[in-house]
């Protein structure tokens, strides 16, 4: 499967026109700044990479929605490398069983996020091990399991 393009054609949605509560301050009027700027195909770790400077901390589930094809994407091309993969479980985990994510998605989305999660889970252990996600990623895949 190509989780990219499948990631496209499920999670289509319209690009919200701010991403965060950009009036509140400062740094949510950057991380919306951030976000509105790009788009699925040209975001990158230059936006994502920092955990601990993440406008996907401050974004709405529906700019999450929007970006979701984005973090499969950086997902797969960091595996060996700078590991977004991390990132994107701690975003999809949130609130565990009551992440407001979990609970926009469609059937659907879910179930299209648990089978890139067990794709994840079987054909990258060993990456997901070196960098020590192997509880989050089960636990993650669980709850999206269940969802």
């Amino acid at each position: 499967m190509n989780w990219i393009l499948e990631a496209k054609r499920v999670f289509d949605v319209p690009k919200p026109e701010h991403f965060t509560n950009y009036k509140h301050c400062e740094e949510c009027a950057e991380h919306d700044e951030t976000l509105i700027n790009s788009d699925i195909d040209t975001i990158g770790l230059d936006e994502l990479g920092k955990p601990g400077w993440n406008p996907i901390c401050f974004c709405s589930e529906e700019g999450q929605k929007y970006y979701l094809p984005a973090f499969i994407r950086l997902s797969l091309e960091t595996m060996s490398d700078d590991f977004y993969f991390g990132q994107f479980l701690f975003h999809l985990e949130y609130d565990g069983e009551n992440n407001k994510l979990v609970n926009s998605c469609s059937q659907a989305q879910r179930n299209y996020i648990a089978s890139f999660l067990q794709y994840a889970i079987e054909n990258y252990s060993s990456e997901i091990e070196q960098n020590s996600y192997e509880n989050e990623v089960l636990r993650v895949h669980e709850i999206w399991s269940k969802a």
